[in-house]
């Protein structure tokens, strides 16, 4: 039987599989074993109550979704409450994902959730930076290092860095990230695009531009997933577009130690414990033994050309 555990800095993961923020519920505990999965990743959570963004919050698009849900929240007291209680049932570690409108904002919101039975923070650096007109933390390297630094000195749990597709400097940010003390950066949120009718002229999101997930975004973040994990010595994880099993293996051998899925979820709430069955029979065909012989295996059809020249 190959042996699928994977380490994520100081945690050890059973297997790759996780979901990706926003794409997970207690309720799924209905649908599989929760503990099948490397990790739980919970829905983004904020300090404060939310209710979220205006109707019509989701539509489909070619090969696609668009989502503005607007992270509704019950609050952090809440969550520390009901939702972590929840977990505590289960082996799979438990990773919190967080929100919040200032760098500031984010260290007291870490530091309040930094309690028994969280075993990591995701921090949502792709949400709207007040303190920068609005623009995502992730989007450039100062404003990451800066929230991340503050981060890190309000928490002892190990950080995960969630980066934006919305940039143009994602090895930059990606290297403030690790040097400002994340221990796994996630490549990447979703992008943002927006949605019309041609009949109506209608804008079909309430809030008019929202994220684009599903398997148009793998492109794109297979290809940060690449540059990242070639950039930094930290644990990068691979989320974007997966519903199968030859994107989880993409994505390994893009260089990711672990991947989320998201959007597939939506669509067969079984397909994570799928992805897990298929990956472990997938390696036990070609003969591996762990998940080592494919992290980072990728190469150029034409050997001659070292993959460093294109990185």
């Amino acid at each position: 039987m190959a042996d699928l555990s994977t380490r994520i800095g100081a945690l050890t993961l059973k297997n790759p599989i996780m979901p990706a923020s926003g794409t997970f519920s207690e309720e799924l505990a209905e649908v599989f074993d929760l503990d099948c999965i490397g990790a739980h990743v919970t829905k983004t959570i904020t300090r404060e109550k939310r209710s979220g963004n205006p109707v019509p919050r989701v539509c489909e698009v070619n090969g696609a979704m668009l989502n503005s849900i607007g992270i509704p929240s019950k609050g952090a007291e809440w969550f520390v409450k009901n939702t972590i209680p929840f977990y505590a049932a289960y082996e799979a570690p438990l990773v919190i994902s967080i929100s919040a409108n200032t760098a500031d904002d984010f260290a007291r919101f870490a530091e309040e959730v930094s309690v028994l039975g969280v075993a990591a923070i995701e921090v949502n650096i792709s949400c709207p930076n007040l303190e920068d007109h609005g623009k995502a933390f992730a989007m450039r390297p100062g404003s990451t290092e800066d929230v991340i630094r503050k981060i890190r000195s309000a928490t002892y749990l190990p950080i995960w860095a969630k980066l934006s597709p919305n940039t143009g400097e994602v090895v930059d940010v990606a290297l403030a990230a690790e040097a400002a003390g994340a221990d796994a950066l996630v490549t990447a949120n979703t992008m943002l695009a927006m949605a019309i009718d041609s009949r109506s002229g209608e804008i079909k999101l309430g809030n008019v531009m929202g994220g684009l997930s599903g398997p148009a975004l793998k492109p794109i973040t297979l290809r940060m997933t690449y540059q990242c994990a070639k950039a930094v010595a930290i644990p990068v994880i691979g989320c974007g577009g997966i519903s199968s099993v030859d994107d989880v293996i993409e994505y390994l051998m893009a260089g990711a130690r672990a991947v989320q899925v998201g959007t597939a979820t939506f669509i067969s709430p079984n397909t994570m414990p799928r992805l897990v069955a298929e990956l472990e029979a997938t390696l036990a065909v070609r003969g591996l033994a762990s998940l080592d012989a494919l992290i980072g295996s990728a190469r150029l059809a034409d050997e001659t050309i070292t993959l460093a020249e294109y990185a």
